[in-house]
């Protein structure tokens, strides 16, 4: 079954995009470069119309409750939560190694100082996750590393729910092409990185999961040093929401993945 969601893709530019975060020390506030806000049609996963595993397409969706009833701002939940998402890291896409190395909760708050990503977008560009190897475990770890398969690997899920507005939608891999990738620099005031944005094709295939709940799990790749599909993605709005009291809350968890 599909339904009607807006996107907002970036656009191709001859000149360098940026996003800038915090600016002029104003914690939370984003300058976002020009974005194409598109309609597309995606396919609810959970119809059953569509199935995806993460050995061909990148990208899993899993049941999995946790232990942890409240992610709280504290950080005292964490070494149990990792001790969880590294036994499922290992049972569902075959980790040796995991490394966990950031939480992100996000609220779907005009106040909020951290909100659902809205861009179509994947996380790494090729150099872009070089790098961040290096800045995780050192140079010369990295190239031992880099000697065998390392992936970066993304695990997202609602802490309150279901999810009611901003639905994190996927496209599948194989209907992106290489032209539709440009790469967009992240500017904090004290560090610099690079993300690929994604520019609008109709070929798009795009999927969700309905009403998905704290005991669902998406495990989704976006950088693969063996070229294993990687997922562009970006937060989706439905046309639903009016009237909608319960705003999506959300938590992304990044890690390194060794096979």
């Amino acid at each position: 079954m599909f339904s009607t969601a807006t996107v907002n893709y970036h656009v191709k530019s001859p000149y360098s995009q940026a996003f800038y975060f915090d600016t002029n020390g104003d914690v939370g506030k984003l300058v976002s470069p020009e974005l194409l806000s598109s309609q597309v049609q995606v396919q609810d996963i959970r119809r059953g119309d569509l199935t995806v595993n993460f050995e061909d397409n990148g990208i899993t969706f899993e049941s999995h409750t946790s232990q942890i009833v409240s992610f709280s701002k504290t950080t005292g939940w964490q070494e149990t939560y990792n001790n969880e998402l590294t036994t499922l890291l290992s049972e569902k896409i075959g980790a040796t190694e995991v490394i966990i190395f950031d939480h992100t909760v996000r609220r779907d708050s005009k106040n909020a100082i951290r909100r659902p990503a809205r861009n179509v977008h994947n996380d790494y560009s090729p150099e872009g996750a070089k790098q961040r190897l290096v800045d995780l475990v050192g140079t010369k770890r990295a190239v031992e590393i880099s000697k065998g398969h390392y992936a970066f690997v993304n695990l997202w899920r609602p802490i309150e729910g279901p999810i009611k507005t901003a639905p994190l939608g996927f496209i599948h891999p194989d209907s992106v092409s290489p032209d539709d990738w440009l790469e967009i620099a992240l500017v904090y005031p004290d560090r610099q990185g690079h993300i690929l944005g994604v520019t609008a094709n109709h070929q798009h295939h795009w999927f969700y999961m309905s009403q998905m709940t704290p005991q669902d799990i998406v495990i989704f790749n976006v950088y693969d040093n063996q070229g294993k599909p990687c997922l562009a993605h970006g937060a989706m709005d439905l046309g639903n929401e009016a009237g909608t009291t319960q705003p999506r809350i959300s938590l992304e968890t990044r890690t390194l993945i060794l096979f």
